[in-house]
């Protein structure tokens, strides 16, 4: 069967999760922590919570924030099944295209991104912010099956429209919603990609 395998970025390929790495580099750590326990609380909508960091975050050049992007470590196992895989593996993300493009870059797979708006170097606001579960969707033209990988409330679109799911908990345990939708749970790097090798 003709199958895609759908990867969330953040805390499933890398090992650590972007954004606050990127607002302590740049003292907003109280400022993303507040949004992000708000987000994870449900208090507020993640494209909303998308936005606020990203106008937080728009006084700092997209050359600074790739090169603090481009030290973020990544799951070594996993990176290495997308390399061997990467006509049939994606990055879903909701980070934006200009930030995460040096990670991209050493996948060497397609991706869905939120897109940004720039000029000279610096962020001018969002042009769209990704629905994981769009991201899916068009896949379908090209796959029969399509296998998504996850660690966050934010992948739940992703999750219900894919064939099968995948909960990661590589960084941090999967969120709850996930475990309700989930065919497969899995902690480990290399038990995922043996779990990806028999799908």
């Amino acid at each position: 069967m003709n199958t895609a395998v759908a990867f969330d970025l953040d805390g499933t390929i890398t090992c650590e999760e972007i954004l606050p790495l990127i607002a302590a580099e740049l003292g907003l750590e109280r400022e993303m922590r507040v949004l992000t326990e708000l987000t994870l609380s449900g208090a507020i909508a993640f494209e909303d919570s998308f936005r606020l960091r990203c106008a937080a975050l728009r006084s700092v050049s997209i050359n600074k924030v790739r090169s603090i992007v481009d030290s973020v470590q990544l799951s070594p196992a996993i990176v290495e099944f997308i390399q061997q895989n990467s006509e049939r593996c994606f990055v879903v993300t909701g980070n934006l295209d200009v930030w995460v493009a040096p990670i991209l870059k050493r996948l060497g797979c397609g991706s869905f991104t939120s897109v940004a708006r720039h000029e000279n170097g610096q962020l001018l606001g969002l042009t769209s912010v990704l629905t994981k579960s769009d991201a899916i969707d068009s896949l379908r033209d090209q796959f029969e099956r399509i296998v998504a990988v996850g660690d966050s409330v934010n992948d739940l679109p992703m999750f219900e429209a894919a064939d099968v799911r995948v909960a990661f908990g590589g960084v941090h345990d999967p969120a709850d919603g996930l475990y309700d939708v989930a065919d497969f749970v899995t902690y480990e790097e290399n038990s995922l990609c043996r779990l990806l090798n028999t799908l």
